[in-house]
């Protein structure tokens, strides 16, 4: 039997553009970084030159994948990296499930709500729904939320503790926690035993929560939501100002944020042991 003949165009398909595989190594660098980076050390990272990263980091620029701040030079995933992770996120059935339903749970609590997944660099809103007499809040789709200070960050330190996740955000409380000694807060926990109480407290309560916390004149829950496999994907958030947001444990806010979670993590093969 004859062969068949290769088309003439097989042999690049598969090998590819090398030059956008090399560049993606500054990205992959960036992505990986807990602050922006100078150019030479971006570039020693991704194993090539400073002058060849330059020249790649121009075009990454014109294209919105990376930002440089002018004050200090140093370069940082940009607005178009944000588009496109959060794309993919969104494209991810819990997420997807979970935004399909969301507007039914702002109406029960009459308070804005959100959604948030494990980033690269912890818990991340993805997904924000507000009421139309919401308190206006400083916070924006891609805000990386603290472990210690925010419900969201509560409710991914008591439940998200699956393989690298886990000891991420070990590092990320121990710099929480020096912050917090240094500034005296004394609504934060300051020493891991205090840390060990509020989760806790959290699993304890299946939720995170603080009250005039994160930022002044603001309450929040948090809800795990949980897949089959009993790995957290995403946390379910209302928010709103803590002289009308019902702050108890057992208060409709959260217990129609429990049911919510609940529900979501059954849907998602997830069965409570």
């Amino acid at each position: 039997m004859a062969l068949a003949t290769p088309r003439p165009d097989e042999g690049k398909e598969r090998a590819g553009i090398q030059s956008v595989e090399v560049g993606f190594a500054l990205l992959d660098v960036l992505a990986q970084a807990s602050a922006p980076l100078m150019l030479r050390d971006l570039a020693s990272a991704a194993g090539m030159s400073a002058a060849k990263a330059h020249r790649y980091l121009v075009s990454f620029q014109r294209l919105g994948l990376v930002v440089q701040d002018s004050s200090t030079n140093r370069y940082e995933l940009g607005p178009t990296t944000l588009r496109l992770g959060l794309a993919t996120l969104s494209r991810l059935d819990a997420v997807k499930m979970a935004r399909e339903r969301l507007h039914a749970l702002m109406e029960a609590t009459e308070h804005t709500v959100a959604l948030a997944v494990w980033g690269n660099r912890g818990p991340t809103l993805v997904h924000w729904q507000e009421t139309p007499l919401a308190v206006p809040v400083s916070l924006r789709l891609g805000d990386v939320m603290p472990l210690l200070s925010s419900a969201t960050g509560r409710c991914f330190a008591a439940f998200n503790s699956h393989g690298g996740a886990a000891e991420k955000g070990q590092a990320m409380i121990d710099k929480e926690l020096a912050l917090a000694r240094k500034l005296g807060r004394s609504d934060l926990p300051s020493t891991q035993a205090q840390v060990q109480t509020m989760i806790e407290e959290t699993r304890q309560q299946g939720l995170g929560r603080v009250v005039n916390v994160l930022l002044p004149g603001i309450a929040g829950f948090c809800a795990p939501v949980f897949d089959a496999d009993g790995h957290l994907v995403l946390g379910v958030v209302a928010l709103g100002s803590s002289a009308t947001l019902h702050t108890e444990w057992q208060g409709p806010v959260a217990q129609a944020l429990r049911q919510f979670a609940r529900q979501l993590s059954d849907d998602l093969g997830w069965r409570e042991a």
